[in-house]
């Protein structure tokens, strides 16, 4: 069992949310709270291993200029209107 003190503010904001309706209990709104923290901290840690993977390219030379990239991008896009 987790027993925590949120403060008066977030205590108030809680026991509004479930007098409104919007959750059955303050322990139901916790666990949505917590959740949202869960799959920000999983999207964070997603992103945290792309720019990894990203420094791990560029520090073994695998980069190239973005003016390239944006002629590339812009002759498909071109290539692609013409249909």
């Amino acid at each position: 069992m987790i027993s925590a003190d949120l403060g008066a503010n977030l205590e108030d904001y809680v026991a509004r949310l479930v007098e409104a309706g919007r959750y059955n209990s303050k322990s139901e709104v916790l666990r949505e709270g917590v959740r949202l923290v869960q799959e920000r901290e999983t999207r964070l840690a997603v992103l945290d291993a792309a720019l990894a993977r990203g420094l791990a390219d560029a520090d073994a030379g695998r980069i190239f200029a973005a003016e390239a990239f944006f002629d590339q991008l812009d002759g498909k896009l071109k290539g692609s209107s013409k249909t």
